[in-house]
């Protein structure tokens, strides 16, 4: 069977509800990975994943080396730091961090004589090596879950004693509009997408791997079958927002559904994006820590949209730079998609592990509007993917009703804002149900 037969023959997978946003890709899909020119300064938050911050273990004026450990683990959720470049720790200081807050940090001066190539660190070969050594070698890795979360990998690769895992399920889908550089990635370096899929099933006793690419990616697909073993099956499922999120493509893939208030443990299945699994294969097979990520620079507001590869802790200043410059009509720049993604009020920020995109509009994606009542119109029942009630669970974080909301299963929302993208009424859903979880969290830290 040709690969543009098997392409046909599986775009029927999917989940049900969810949105159909423009998909913009076409300004960076055919655009090869680029490597951005190293800079003066780079800003390392040590808060750069889910969890607790890492913890410096450097102070100003010590010599580094890219690649190097600069912060340690801050508990088992926490991971390890490594600089981007060579240089000198300038300050280890509370800097700007993209979520609009001044936040600790290791700043580092590039020596602009060293080479910056990356000495292999230690590390075992991944054959026969122990759960356990495993998570502890992705942990020392630094590597997080790159489609955005950034949640700490070792944390999902550490198998209970009672837990089996019986499929791994790579997330290739990058179904945020604009977005392209897993796309890219999967198309430029399958075989590390594989080799690190590989690793994943082979220390946990999997015996399924499954790729999931929603059908808009057809070269990404290709080359990914090209090198895939049999153990190994590429689905490409629908184009739909948010098929990428973890339950919906399991959902789509598998016909599994993970239980409310669950995890894929919980139905034998771990999940990855791409970019994860690509970065275990670099550290196992060439002993480099997370120290650079893929990048997609793109919207109307960007004169050369690309693809980038960026050493963390680069500033978004410098990388919109390389691009040309923001138009002069620019009114909003995203870090991430415009779903999900959170809007800057400056670009003097670093780009961090979970940085998938630095988008540029020249009008607000979800332009502030005049509110109105909900006209009863249930088009947010119908987007959520996860079946909730989202005007329900707006109106009780509103009137602060606390037991309600966890009644309502208010945790179960993952902020796709597919709720808000549909509202004909302008209502801000996903951010009052973002205020609920939070306020549901402080009473449940309280008892």
């Amino acid at each position: 069977m040709s690969s543009s037969a098997a392409f046909k023959e599986n775009v029927s997978r999917t989940f049900r509800h969810g949105v159909h946003p423009p998909e913009n890709k076409e300004a960076t899909e055919c655009r090869s990975i680029e490597r951005v020119p190293f800079v003066r300064e780079y800003v390392l938050p040590l808060s750069q994943h889910i969890g607790a911050p890492s913890v410096a273990t450097v102070r100003a004026g010590e010599r580094v080396l890219r690649g190097q450990q600069i912060a340690k683990p801050g508990g088992f959720v926490s991971t390890t730091l490594h600089t981007p470049v060579t240089g000198t720790v300038k300050a280890v200081e509370p800097r700007l961090h993209p979520n609009g807050k001044m936040m600790p940090a290791v700043v580092i001066e590039a020596d602009p004589f060293a080479s910056q190539k990356v000495e292999p660190a230690e590390r075992p070969s991944p054959d026969g090596i122990s759960n356990k050594q495993l998570v502890e070698e992705v942990q020392k890795a630094g590597l997080v879950g790159l489609g955005g979360a950034a949640f700490p990998s070792h944390v999902k690769l550490s198998l209970p004693k009672d837990r089996k895992i019986e499929f791994v399920v790579i997330n290739g889908c990058e179904c945020e509009p604009y977005l392209t550089c897993d796309d890219r990635l999967m198309a430029e370096r399958p075989e590390a997408v594989i080799r690190g899929t590989e690793i994943m099933m082979k220390n946990l006793g999997a015996d399924r791997g499954y790729i999931g690419i929603e059908a808009n990616k057809p070269e990404a697909a290709a080359r990914l079958r090209e090198v895939a073993p049999a153990s190994i099956e590429i689905v490409v499922v629908q184009v739909k927002y948010p098929q990428g999120a973890e339950k919906m493509l399991i959902d789509a893939i598998m016909k599994r559904e993970v239980p409310s208030g669950g995890l894929p443990l919980d139905i034998e299945v771990l999940t990855n994006n791409v970019g994860t699994a690509a970065a275990v294969a670099d550290w196992f097979d060439r002993g480099v820590p997370l120290i650079e990520r893929v990048v997609t620079v793109t919207g109307p507001g960007i004169p050369h949209p690309r693809n980038l590869m960026v050493p963390l802790g680069t500033p978004v200043s410098t990388i919109v730079e390389y691009c040309g410059g923001l138009t002069e009509n620019t009114r909003q720049v995203i870090m991430g998609g415009p779903m999900m993604g959170m809007p800057q009020k400056s670009l003097d920020v670093p780009v961090m592990k979970g940085t998938s995109g630095i988008l540029a509009l020249t009008s607000v994606f979800q332009e502030t509007a005049q509110e109105y009542p909900c006209i009863r119109c249930a088009r947010c029942l119908e987007a959520c993917p996860m079946f909730l009630n989202p005007t329900r669970l707006a109106q009780l974080a509103r009137f602060e009703k606390i037991e309600s909301l966890e009644e309502y299963h208010a945790m179960d929302c993952f902020e796709c804002a597919s709720c808000s993208y549909v509202c004909p009424s302008n209502i801000p859903l996903v951010q009052w149900i973002r205020m609920g979880k939070a306020m549901l969290r402080e009473a449940k830290s309280k008892q």
